[in-house]
């Protein structure tokens, strides 16, 4: 005798009901041999539902055993049930569950796509049978586009995409008019004469009345089995129907990549799922723009507020920069403010010679300042005068636009030579950029203009100043009538330690005085201090810029889990035809990633145009952007698309194909 090719022993269904427990089948038995045309038939709430989900492995029996082709499936975990929906069955519902989204062509090829078929391959086989079911002219329409006999053969032959071996027909006729139906079942007889097993539960006699074999169920329990000569068919079709080789598996068996590399598949199952997470996307395109939002806007707080940040501590060390950071200050007293540093003349340029005669000095400076009377022609102010040495430029990094500095000549012979900063320039002489070989008085002391120096950056923001800088020697002698200094500073040789240096200074300096009648000030840790509150400032920015983007994703997982809610009919329609946990799983987090990257590469741009913004509200410096700020931000975007979007995935993959589909 040959082996059944459905095989139910013993098969009982519960359902549990608050604290009690609805039986919807008790103990049935039931073989179903191949190219079998059965009929299960019943009223409602009889259990040929519950059945028929059996029988296509969309549920599970509470009690018994169920053989498909020999083979236990309650040995069998979800994976495996979805290989066997996928190669086995073919189902065909009464309300079509077709995918709003796809096309008929697409809907069709759903199987095949979880069967890992080549899209070209299966794009030409599902024409072909759409063709046969002519539908030729419709593949490219919409589901909405289409009556509903078209719709029902549309689903047929999604049926047929991956062969259709058994197919499960669930009112196949029902939400159909009586000519479309005739059309659907006369389909139904010309599958069953080329080898398919056709199973249709019903409960209209009539359509019954076609199929070869009837079963009657009532109140989950088998009252009738019994052949059948449908007028439509000779005696001898349905006599033979076990006899005949299910031609249909194999002229329909769709193309699969036999021996393919399982890292094949795997690529082929994620270019699918990235092509249907964009279709499901582009048909919400509202939803998938609100969603988007929130990650947009924390990508672009992000790459913003950083390059703000590192536009700050770029332009306070440009600042540093343009004064010298590595530079040491000696001045008399204990420390600012000391009442009585005015007493203290131990000063003088002998320490400045002696310092820079050391290793650990590049060069050294003597500086003493006062305000005086500026005047030129008709023109008096006030201006700032330092007296300095030779070095002084180096020392500070102040470089000269116009003229030159003055020397050891211009320092020995008392010279009354002056450089100018650019405000004393404007102020003196307006539009005129030509100042060198002007006289200017300094307390009535002539003085010539030997160069002008470039707009300095300063610290304390004030340049409004008028400064002019003279040899030390005029100016003590010809100005101030002071022979100790104000103050000395130094400059540190690069890749010596700031540190070191200050305190071989401090020795130093000490042993000549004898004693620290002095104070030492580091310009290069005042600038690390400010690199330093700079860089917190800029963490400061960033994590308010995370907290936007983590906000942003978790509108991104409670926007996924309303759609998983949404589109719970969709699921159970791709578990139905074959989609394992791990392809619902993948889409829905594909889903969620496409959203995020998208968004992220929308933030990035818009980022961009923050910078015009700024720069319209703030003038002292710009927005730095960094390749790495945007490199971290598109792996940060991924990054929330895939924490927060697994939720959903999880979510969706766990559903039960039966509920799914009840709920669509």
């Amino acid at each position: 005798m040959t082996r059944p090719l459905l095989q139910l022993t013993d098969v009982t269904r519960r359902f549990p009901a608050g604290d009690q427990e609805v039986i919807a089948l008790k103990n049935v038995n039931l073989s179903i041999g191949a190219g079998e045309f059965v009929a299960i038939i019943g009223a409602s709430g009889s259990g040929k539902s519950t059945l028929m989900n059996i029988l296509g492995c969309l549920d599970h029996p509470s009690a018994g055993s169920y053989r498909v082709g020999g083979r236990e499936t309650r040995d069998l975990d979800e994976d495996a049930l979805a290989q066997l929906r996928r190669e086995r069955f073919g189902f065909v519902f009464q309300r079509y569950h077709l995918l709003s989204h796809l096309n008929s062509v697409a809907n069709v090829e759903l199987p095949a796509i979880y069967a890992d078929g080549l899209e070209a391959e299966r794009r030409t086989r599902a024409r072909q049978i759409l063709s046969r079911l002519g539908l030729a002219d419709r593949a490219e329409h919409w589901p909405g586009q289409l009556s509903g006999g078209q719709q029902q053969r549309v689903c047929i032959a999604r049926a047929l995409m991956n062969g259709g071996e058994v197919i499960l027909a669930d009112e196949p006729t029902g939400a159909l008019d009586s000519k479309s139906g005739e059309s659907v079942i006369q389909i139904l007889h010309e599958l069953n004469a080329n080898g398919h097993t056709i199973i249709i539960v019903t409960h209209d006699e009539h359509i019954a009345a076609h199929a070869c074999r009837i079963i009657e169920i009532r109140d989950g329990v088998i009252v009738a089995d019994r052949p059948n000569t449908p007028a439509v068919h000779p005696a001898a079709a349905c006599a033979t129907a076990q006899a005949r080789t299910p031609t249909g598996h194999t002229d329909h068996a769709a193309p699969h990549q036999a021996g393919a590399q399982r890292w094949s598949a795997s690529v082929i199952r994620f270019v699918e799922a990235m092509r249907m997470a964009w279709l499901a996307l582009a048909s919400h395109r509202l939803r998938t723009i609100l969603t988007m939002l929130g990650v947009t806007i924390g990508v672009m707080s992000v790459v913003s507020l950083v390059a703000i940040g590192d536009g700050a501590k770029r332009h306070l060390l440009e600042l540093f920069g343009s004064i010298g950071t590595n530079t040491i200050s000696i001045h008399p007293g204990r420390d600012w403010g000391d009442s009585q540093a005015e007493a203290i003349q131990t000063l003088v340029p002998a320490d400045v010679a002696a310092l820079a005669e050391q290793h650990y000095v590049d060069s050294a400076t003597p500086e003493i300042s006062h305000s005086l009377l500026l005047r030129y022609r008709n023109i008096g102010v006030n201006a700032f005068v330092s007296g300095v040495g030779e070095q002084y430029f180096r020392v500070r990094g102040i470089k000269l636009a116009q003229g030159i500095g003055f020397g050891r000549d211009e320092l020995g012979r008392q010279a009354q030579v002056a450089v100018i900063d650019q405000n004393t320039r404007r102020k003196l002489f307006g539009s005129n950029p030509n100042a060198l070989g002007a006289v200017i008085l300094l307390d009535s002391v002539p003085f010539i203009v030997i160069g002008v120096t470039t707009d300095s950056k300063r610290t304390s923001g004030d340049t409004k100043n008028l400064n002019l800088w003279v040899p030390y020697s005029t100016a003590s002698a010809r100005l101030f009538g002071q022979h100790h200094l104000d103050s000395i500073t130094l400059r540190i040789p690069d890749g010596q330690s700031s540190k070191a240096v200050e305190n071989s200074v401090e020795r130093l300096m000490t042993l000549r005085h004898g004693r620290k009648d002095f104070f030492t000030y580091n310009q290069d840790s005042v600038a690390k201090a400010t690199k330093k509150a700079s860089q917190s400032m800029a963490l400061f920015l960033l994590l308010i810029g995370a907290i936007t983007l983590v906000v942003g994703g978790i509108g991104v997982m409670n926007i996924m889990l309303v759609s998983v809610t949404e589109r719970t009919g969709e699921i159970g329609i791709r578990m139905a035809v074959g989609a394992r946990q791990s392809d619902i799983m993948l889409q829905f987090l594909v889903e969620a990633v496409m959203m995020c990257l998208v968004g992220g590469i929308i933030g990035i741009m818009l980022s961009f145009g923050t910078r015009f913004i700024f720069s319209m509200f703030v003038t002292t410096w710009s927005m730095v952007f960094s390749v790495e700020s945007i490199i971290v931000a598109f792996l940060c975007s991924t990054l929330i698309g895939i924490l927060f979007g697994i939720v959903p995935a999880r979510h969706a993959a766990r559903l039960n194909p039966i509920d799914a589909l009840a709920r669509e």
